[in-house]
């Protein structure tokens, strides 16, 4: 880059929050050091990740799905590690494309690395994404905190989670450093572990460690996954009954609706919002690196 000003935005989807840098053309280079330099909430701009969004054909991994979406989030984790997806995030990919002029109100195609992400932003403000299909692979696995283990069920959104439920959301204690999990060959590359509790019929409570990020205020796919999760311990499967179901999950950071559908596409409807905007100079970068 020539310029010495990157621009930003800041945004979030029920205080999941993220850095937003702009980059159609894909020439910012941000490495991991540099990632986790803007996630820092101390000495950067602050958030649960980076959303960089770029082009899809000027993206080496998007490169195929730009026929079907003209944009893709380049995912980063707050510790600077490369995610394949984000609930949370692509809603908020998505509103600032709105707020840019880039897209217009209605159906909007994101490229992601976990596929393409069919989203609808409504005009009362809400934003629906259609996140795919839940994958319930058989293996059983235990999750730990402490001296205290669950059993939890496995459940992949595109990125890889595993659901326990438990008696009271404080029994994941402070959840300062990521659950251990067995048998560690389940998950080779680390996952994401929701804790939840039941509120009331079809509608549950939960806290989540995101890897690479710590616990959050809200994981998108991580309440996909939970709602897919309760729906197994319920007895209730879309594809065998022919009818969706709703689940309402409520997180720190606030609340959204999920929907499985009988051919098993799982819809995630919540709010979106771009809170700030500005520059960070390139120097930083170099900073970050150094």
């Amino acid at each position: 880059m020539t310029t010495s000003r990157i621009a930003f935005l800041k945004g979030h989807g029920t205080e999941n929050d993220f850095v937003i840098v702009p980059d159609p053309d894909n020439v910012i280079d941000l490495p991991a050091a540099v990632v986790a330099a803007l996630c820092d909430r101390r000495a950067g701009i602050g958030g649960d990740g980076v959303l960089h969004v770029v082009r899809s054909a000027a993206h080496p991994e998007a490169q195929a799905m730009a026929g079907e979406a003209e944009w893709f989030m380049d995912y980063r984790n707050g510790d600077g590690s490369i995610a394949e997806m984000c609930g949370n995030g692509v809603r908020v990919f998505a509103r600032h494309l709105q707020r840019a002029g880039l897209v217009e109100a209605g159906d909007v195609a994101v490229a992601t690395r976990g596929g393409l992400k069919r989203v609808h932003l409504a005009t009362n403000g809400d934003v629906t994404v259609s996140m795919g299909r839940a994958v319930l692979p058989a293996d059983g696995v235990t999750v730990t905190v402490g001296d205290r283990g669950w059993p939890a069920l496995n459940v992949n959104m595109g990125n890889p989670h595993a659901v326990a439920f438990v008696d009271d959301l404080a029994d994941a204690g402070a959840l300062l450093a990521a659950p251990e999990f067995a048998p560690s060959s389940v998950y080779p590359d680390g996952v994401n572990v929701e804790f939840v509790v039941d509120r009331g019929e079809r509608h549950v409570a939960m806290r989540v460690h995101e890897r690479g990020s710590g616990e959050t205020r809200s994981c998108g796919t991580g309440a996909c996954a939970v709602a897919v999760a309760a729906a197994r311990r319920d007895g209730v499967d879309p594809a065998v009954t022919g009818e969706p179901v709703t689940y309402t999950v409520d997180l720190p950071g606030g609340r959204l609706l999920i929907t499985e559908l009988p051919d098993g596409e799982v819809e995630m409807t919540g709010p979106a919002v771009i809170v700030a905007e500005g520059t960070f100079d390139a120097a930083f970068r170099g900073t970050a690196l150094a």
